[in-house]
């Protein structure tokens, strides 16, 4: 005589592996069916049924046999697939905006190697002594005053280079544009 679907789940439940294993025989097919209605898509219905049947022992402690063992299996298959859902929903919500910042991030990397660029075909455009002094003086390196002792210039020279470098880059940017 075949033991009921409801006594097998109380003596797995219980801890009685054999149990476990014949439930798990008769209903694994039945398990993946319902998961590939449910998912549409074999390759994630395998990945379904076999989340399912990991989680199986610690979830069958919870069946209280009020309804067919069946009827209780499928809940956690209907549960399992909706759980699966929402962490895809999530993952694509957040790969979408890791996507957004990740372009936006790469577009700002070349915008600021393009920036670097012109800069230094700009610097390679001027006179040498402004190139040195806009080298010692960029992005804060060095003060007019330190700048100017290296040189061996006045600060006030550092400063109207400054000044003739900025105007110089501006008219360039100028010229570019317009072309």
């Amino acid at each position: 005589m075949k033991t009921s679907d409801e006594n097998l789940a109380k003596a797995a439940a219980a801890g009685d592996a054999d149990a476990f294993a014949t439930l798990l025989a008769r209903h694994y097919d039945r398990v993946f069916r319902l998961a590939f209605r449910l998912t549409g898509r074999a390759d994630q219905a395998e990945d379904l049924t076999q989340d399912i049947c990991a989680a199986l022992p610690s979830k069958i402690v919870g069946f209280r046999a009020e309804a067919r063992f069946t009827t209780w299996l499928y809940r956690v298959v209907v549960n399992a697939a909706e759980d699966a859902r929402r962490r895809a929903t999530r993952h694509t919500r957040a790969a979408h905006g890791w996507g957004d910042v990740e372009q936006m991030r790469r577009a700002e990397v070349q915008e600021t190697a393009e920036a670097v660029d012109w800069l230094q075909r700009a610097m390679r455009s001027l006179p040498q002594d402004l190139q040195d002094t806009l080298a010692l003086t960029l992005e804060d390196e060095m003060t007019h005053a330190e700048a100017a002792e290296v040189l061996g210039v006045s600060e006030g020279t550092v400063s109207w280079r400054m000044s003739d470098i900025r105007k110089r880059l501006r008219a360039l940017r100028q010229e570019e544009l317009a072309q």
